[in-house]
């Protein structure tokens, strides 16, 4: 099995353990690649991956890449596909407490090995805008 799907295979089973959307992540289109090149841009460069759609970009070859940073971005993927447009929030909310984001930390957070089994979070609606953790 590639790297590519290895890291996907993981990432979207992590997810699976989480109630944060209906459906499950959808992982048949969804591709990982390398593109240092991507992160070069100034205000890109504080990023190791970077989601576009089905693309999860990494700023490390692949074998250097966590399962984290791809749950991480598989989570934005997973936002996409039940809110198409998550990303106008960060318009509004920016970068760093952006629900969403906040949603994306708390998906690596409550799926670690060692972490405590994650609680569902069985909710319709979208990521709360509030200091609280999205449901």
């Amino acid at each position: 099995m590639s790297r590519e799907r290895e890291l996907l295979r993981a990432a979207a089973k992590r997810l699976t353990t989480l109630d944060f959307y209906p459906h499950p992540v959808r992982t048949s289109k969804v591709r990982i690649l390398h593109a240092p090149w991507f992160f070069r841009a100034p205000v890109l460069k504080r990023f190791h991956g970077y989601e576009l759609g089905p693309l999860i970009l990494t700023r490390d070859p692949l074998d250097q890449v966590s399962v984290d940073l791809v749950v991480h971005e598989l989570c934005h993927v997973w936002q996409l596909q039940h809110r198409p447009l998550f990303w106008l929030s960060y318009l509004w909310q920016g970068y760093a407490n952006n629900a969403y984001e906040r949603q994306a930390r708390l998906a690596v957070s409550l799926t670690r090995p060692t972490s405590r089994p994650a609680p569902t979070a069985a909710s319709d609606e979208p990521p709360r805008s509030a200091s609280a953790p999205p449901a």
